[in-house]
Formats: C-alpha cells, structure tokens, sequence
C-alpha cells in the first residue's frame, strides 16, 4: 500500500508542478544539531538572532512533530533564461536576484503544497495529518532535502541536483502516513570550488561552511542599518541578494527551465536603472515591488542598498541622484548616500 500511495503522491507532485518528489523520515538528519551549534558558536548568523531559537526544532524534524512518520520534500525550477552575470558589466545597473525577478516564491510553493497535502488525506485514512513548510518555521530542509534524495549540499551550503542544478525552491509536507523512504543523495562536488572562488566577499570560510555575516544575500536582505564600509565596495551593483555562487555550479547545465511562468523574470527587474530605484518613495517602493519578496526589506534597505551600488558604479552622472537623500529622514539610508557621493568623487571621507 505505500509503495503504492508513495509512487501516485510523487505522479501527483509532478502535475502539480513541482519537479522532485522525495520521501525521507523526519529523524533522518541527526548531524544537524552539532552542525548548528558551530555555526551559531562561531557568530555566522549575525543579525539573525531567530536562527539561535527553538534549536531542538531545528536540530531534529522528530521533534518539531513526534507524530509525523513521513517527509515529502518537493523541488521546483527557477532556472533563469538569460545570464544572471551579464547585469554585473553594467554598473549602472542594479542586479537582482533571480528569485526576486518575479513574484513571491513563498506563496506559489506553499499552494501547492497544500494542494499536494489535501490530496494525499484524500487518498489514505481521513485520520492522516500533514503540515506543510516552505522556508519560514525551523525546519533543516536543506539537510533533509538531501536525505530525501532530492540532492546534495554543495560547498555553497546550498542544494545541488543532479536533475535540476543550483535554481531550485524546496518545500516540505510532513504527514503522519507512512510512505517509502528513498536513498539519500551523495556528495557530488568532488574537487570543484567554482562556488566557492565565484563568492565576491569571500563569506565561505570552508568548503560547506558559510559566513552570513559576509554573504552580499544577507548583506542586503537580512542586516539591518549601515553595512561595513569595507565590505561596501565588495557589493558591485547587487541591491537584493547575490547569484554568483548558483550561477556557478557547473551541474548547471543539466538544469530544467522554470515551468512556472511566476519564476520568469519581469524584464524590468532583469537589469534596472539604479538612477531609477534610488528614488522610490515608500508609496512607490510598495507599488513598483507589489507581490514581490524584495518589498518585504521596506523602502530604506532597499534605497541603502541602491545608493552603495551607485556609489561603486563609478557613474559620475549618478551623483545627482544621491545627493538629495544625504538629507534623507532615514539616517541609513543618508549614510549611505554621504558614502556613494564621496566615492563618485574621488573622495575618502563623506561630504
């Protein structure tokens, strides 16, 4: 019966869109626990003082749910069409992460996944109980993505498929039906570091360990108030997440195109204007970026994050469009707008 049940609940996933269906136990991923530790041990996580909460969660799946008996770990494709690099040779122009080129992936997962969890108490016992994740409670789905067999944490920390590359959502369905387990995917990164020499701030102090703190997708999304001025210059025009250790992954050449045309890049987030961005008021911050997950930042760590990349644009016509917010309510945001127009003239202090 649940061999059965197992291989409908993965025919159904596909239909439904997701890529990869894999199944693994909740208490698959004991190694966590001590992995985690380090990591909080050494200050990685930086701002993110969440990740130092509810540990025994994120330690063990087991004990986030002791009734459940199955993970589901689903994989979705957003691979991109066009070279995530490209944007870089043009430093007048802002580089988005290909994530956010588009809608929200949070809410087109989590649907699915619902839909996928009414389906399967459909099929087994109305008694069965499921809960669905995507990447917002304390759930180690990466880890448990490769023990699923979905694929393999890179030296990236990210996950790697042999099907799908770097450019993939995961989510989860834990569910107290039992369904067949399958075998946990390997380590196939071999002696390859192109993830690793591709990361502009240098933020992976080993193969497997990374340092959030340098990592230029925390920098932009996750840290709060003015960003080191050291590491400042090491941003380049990336104003909302950074791809360069995705893009490098040579299993990307296996991967599928997104299915889902919510993953296709708006073309006017593929290589924006800085000079265009950085005046966004916080009404039109909100409407420019209406449905998107960069609106979550808010208007002031977007327009921060705008202001370094133009003072690192070496644009000395972008001068105009920072100057007004040296005065800027937000004294972050005129931080850093005092430092692009120093760079923009050759200057080491602020003006």
């Amino acid at each position: 019966m649940s061999a059965d049940l197992t291989a409908r609940m993965k025919a159904e996933a596909r239909e439904m869109g997701f890529d990869l269906a894999r199944v693994c136990r909740p208490d698959a991923v004991r190694h966590v626990g001590a992995d985690l530790a380090g990591f909080l041990a050494k200050g990685y996580h930086g701002q993110m003082k969440w990740l130092g909460e509810r540990t025994h969660w994120r330690a063990d799946p087991s004990v986030l749910w002791p009734e459940a008996r199955s993970v589901i770990m689903l994989g979705e494709s957003y691979t991109p069409k066009h070279d995530p690099t490209a944007v870089h040779a043009h430093p007048e122009r802002a580089a988005i992460s290909v994530y956010a080129q588009n809608k929200d992936y949070h809410d087109t997962v989590k649907k699915r996944l619902k839909r996928l969890a009414r389906w399967l108490i459909a099929q087994t016992d109305p008694e069965v109980q499921v809960k669905v994740f995507v990447d917002t409670a304390p759930v180690p789905e990466k880890p448990l993505g490769q023990a699923a067999g979905l694929g393999w944490q890179g030296k990236h920390t990210n996950l790697v498929s042999r099907d799908l590359g770097s450019w993939f959502f995961i989510g989860s369905v834990f569910t107290t039906a039992e369904l067949d387990i399958d075998a946990a995917e390997v380590d196939h990164c071999g002696s390859c570091r192109a993830c690793l020499e591709a990361c502009p701030t240098g933020a992976f102090p080993a193969p497997h360990k990374i340092d959030a703190r340098r990592c230029i997708s925390y920098l932009t999304i996750e840290s709060h108030g003015p960003v080191d001025p050291a590491l400042r210059p090491l941003l380049g025009n990336r104003i909302y997440g950074c791809d360069d250790c995705l893009a490098a992954c040579p299993w990307n050449k296996f991967a599928q195109g997104a299915r889902e045309m919510k993953y296709h890049a708006r073309e006017e987030l593929k290589a924006p204007k800085l000079a265009e961005l950085v005046g966004l008021d916080d009404p039109g911050f909100r409407s420019f970026f209406s449905g998107s997950p960069i609106k979550r930042i808010g208007r002031n760590r977007f327009v921060r994050n705008v202001l370094y990349a133009i003072g690192n644009s070496g644009a000395p016509e972008l001068e105009a469009a920072a100057v007004p917010l040296c005065e800027d309510p937000d004294e972050t945001v005129a931080d850093a707008a005092r430092w692009a127009v120093a760079r923009l003239r050759g200057e080491s202090g602020t003006p």
